[in-house]
């Protein structure tokens, strides 16, 4: 089949360089069965790769199945991909065929791969290498016979290096690349692909079809289209429903464009700015929390070394060798005003002060848990943190859900964090 022929088939439109190189790699590897990835921002059609390569492909006859893995929870994405045996978990009533199973000698289209679960990636990877999977609640080995073609919106390498992918996965997955280009960059596609579903939009509603001024036109083009050709379609279809005048000028085309007067220029967007708030959140409370649980265990051991001192259970040859330490400690109530400490009245809690020759003296006072930092303190943060996760986890018998509960995190973060400290 021509590349023509396929645009025709699959109703592609656009003669833009990328976009017919994705095109005649994908008809090039449709006759093999190695993996296929299909990289490529959201909207930008990637789900018509996979439909063009199992066509062209020995396997054209047998069941083509899309799966959306961002869609399925990660309780059941098991026994949707594999199948279940009967009572494997509550709620299974009877045995299931999983898509691997059913798609025995096709093609399965996994979109958004990159949200699969870590251990549903490790099944996926013995799935490729080895044509075999269990299904939830059985001890069988099956075999099957498809051709995986996956496709992503995320960087991929990015997420291995994150290790919320596995790179063995990554790569027995990634044999060949096909990668979409985004719509600002087919600017010369972009009135055609508009003509398109103006047409068809004006078929379906029954109204004469919008026309585009030259300026509008130039709107089109000079627009980042962060939605790619799903905004675009979108778009066609709210001016055919709202719209009474089917010419369109640049004006009118503007109040349906979010930021069109802007320059046209792509929003940066830095990979970092994914992450969720609620990770910083729970970054931020853990570390709240070791600074405060520190600073406690500081106030302490202030308050028992003035005990000691006025008590005289600390000799004066201990003194003399750690006076710089003494004075580090409590060098906060030196230098308050006249020669005073953080003091309330009617106090009984010894601390040291010092008078005008340096040497530590004992006084009857309060001090201001506030002042309790300390310099060169041999405690990390993240000795602190390591201690608490232990112990979170020891307390709940190493079970992640609860520890992360009575450490105020997501799972997700001790997760990382268990792995980070390698415990």
């Amino acid at each position: 089949m021509s590349l023509q022929e396929v645009k025709q088939r699959f109703g592609i439109i656009g003669n833009s360089p990328g976009l017919e190189r994705a095109l005649n790699k994908a008809l090039q590897v449709a006759s093999t069965d190695i993996s296929v990835l299909v990289s490529g921002e959201s909207g930008v059609g990637k789900e018509a790769i996979p439909r063009i390569i199992h066509s062209q492909s020995h396997r054209k006859h047998n069941k083509y199945i899309a799966v959306n893995c961002g869609a399925i929870p990660e309780g059941t994405i098991d026994s949707e991909l594999f199948g279940h045996e009967k009572g494997a978990f509550t709620g299974a009533t009877g045995t299931r065929k999983g898509y691997f199973e059913e798609a025995d000698g096709g093609t399965i289209f996994l979109d958004e791969v990159g949200e699969l679960p870590l251990s549903t990636q490790v099944r996926l990877l013995r799935v490729l290498e080895t044509g075999e999977f269990i299904k939830v609640g059985s001890s069988q080995i099956q075999k099957t016979d498809v051709r995986i073609v996956a496709a992503t919106n995320v960087d991929m390498m990015g997420a291995v290096q994150k290790g919320k992918f596995r790179e063995d996965l990554y790569y027995r997955l990634n044999t060949v690349e096909i990668h979409l280009p985004a719509l600002r960059e087919r600017k010369d596609d972009i009135h055609l692909i508009f003509r398109k579903f103006a047409a068809d939009f004006a078929d379906k509603y029954h109204t004469p079809t919008l026309r585009l001024d030259e300026e509008a036109v130039e709107v089109l083009r000079n627009y980042h289209w962060p939605g790619n050709i799903r905004q675009l379609r979108n778009l066609a279809e709210q001016i055919s429903v709202i719209e009474t005048d089917r010419a369109i000028s640049a004006n009118i085309l503007m109040n349906y464009l979010p930021d069109a007067g802007k320059g046209g220029l792509p929003a940066l967007y830095r990979e970092e700015q994914k992450q969720s708030s609620s990770d910083f959140s729970n970054e931020r409370e853990i570390l709240y929390q070791v600074l405060f649980d520190m600073r406690k265990d500081i106030a302490d051991l202030k308050k028992l070394t003035g005990e000691l001192m006025q008590n005289n259970e600390i000799s004066e040859e201990w003194k003399s060798d750690n006076s710089n330490l003494i004075r580090r400690i409590y060098r906060e109530e030196r230098e308050l005003p006249e020669g005073r400490n953080a003091v309330e009245e009617n106090s009984s809690t010894y601390l040291p002060v010092y008078s005008d020759n340096d040497e530590p003296e004992l006084q009857t006072d309060t001090y201001d848990a506030s002042h309790d930092i300390v310099e060169d303190e041999p405690v990390t943060l993240q000795e602190k943190e390591l201690e608490m996760i232990k112990r979170a986890l020891e307390r709940n018998h190493n079970k992640r859900k609860d520890a992360a509960e009575e450490l105020g995190i997501s799972e997700r973060t001790l997760y990382r964090k268990i792995k980070q400290y390698n415990l």
